[in-house]
């Protein structure tokens, strides 16, 4: 009976000690001309990529992971899952990258954006047509991703306008996405303003297909691309010319290019030192985040 009180005990000191979750916070948002969803989210487990999943977003939202009280360094990341614009790795993208960011301080705020319309499956669905007709596939994303950018720049306004109620610094909130949330990623660094403007970027895979790599703009905020050199999608080439863009403007860069990693490792162990990729985000967040 000890025994089990104290296990009892143990298991209410961890969640008394687990990073706060909230409930979902609504962005503001312009409807997107042309383009109509049907049905709400579907929120469900791929076999298909192996990781939960949400699909089929038309408005966009955020979930807030707060670090334990008296653990925050005042810096935020707003986190953008990938899934090529027709879904969101939910977890391994985002939910297990902000409990991670959460438990090392940051505030972290996993961000829905606007997605392609789809019916019960849109990851078959983005298999199926990057398979078939993959121009019909660019251009489905090519019509949303305006408006998932724009769901970014909200998100990050959002965060400054509030950085009072979480005990941030509103000089130290940034952008992090995964593949398509890289693309996402790479809209607000280019197209941010005011208070819409990230304070750093962490493009992860980015996927430079669907947004183009241009010169740095003149305010570019500190980046830190990653990406795998094995990349079947070819990333690792659109992740070197994202971080050449910066250094040649003259801009803060950093990368870390595995040679090995694949594309959406996420937060899924694979038993390689892109396993460690967030720890390598924090050992740059030190020198040109956390700093006063």
């Amino acid at each position: 009976m000890k025994r089990m009180n104290f296990l009892a005990g143990c298991a209410l000191l961890i969640l008394w000690q687990a990073p706060a979750q909230t409930d979902s916070i609504p962005l503001p948002f312009d409807p997107l001309a042309g383009v109509v969803w049907s049905g709400g989210e579907h929120h469900y487990y791929s076999p298909i990529w192996d990781t939960q999943v949400v699909t089929n977003v038309s408005r966009p939202s955020m979930e807030v992971f707060t670090p334990v009280a008296g653990t925050g360094n005042q810096a935020a990341v707003v986190v953008a899952p990938g899934g090529g614009l027709f879904g969101l790795s939910i977890e391994s993208e985002g939910k297990q990258v902000a409990r991670w960011l959460a438990q090392h301080g940051f505030t972290a705020f996993v961000l829905k954006y606007r997605l392609v319309p789809t019916g019960v499956d849109g990851v078959k669905e983005i298999m199926d047509l990057s398979q078939k007709d993959p121009g019909e596939m660019m251009a489905r994303v090519g019509k949303v991703l305006p408006a998932s950018v724009a769901d970014g720049l909200q998100a990050m306004a959002y965060v400054r306008a509030h950085a009072g109620t979480y005990g941030l610094d509103p000089d130290k909130i940034g952008f992090m996405g995964f593949s398509a949330g890289g693309a996402v990623t790479m809209g607000v660094g280019y197209q941010g303003q005011g208070d819409s403007a990230p304070d750093f970027l962490v493009p992860v895979y980015p996927w430079t297909d669907a947004y183009p790599v241009a010169p740095a703009p003149e305010g570019a905020p500190p980046m830190l691309v990653i990406c795998a050199s094995d990349d079947p999608l070819g990333l690792a080439a659109g992740s070197t010319r994202l971080y050449s863009a910066w250094l040649e403007a003259g801009k803060t860069a950093a990368l870390q290019m595995y040679s090995k990693g694949g594309h959406g490792f996420g937060m899924k162990p694979q038993g390689l030192p892109s396993d460690h990729w967030i720890e390598r985000f924090y050992d740059w967040a030190k020198v040109h985040i956390l700093v006063p």
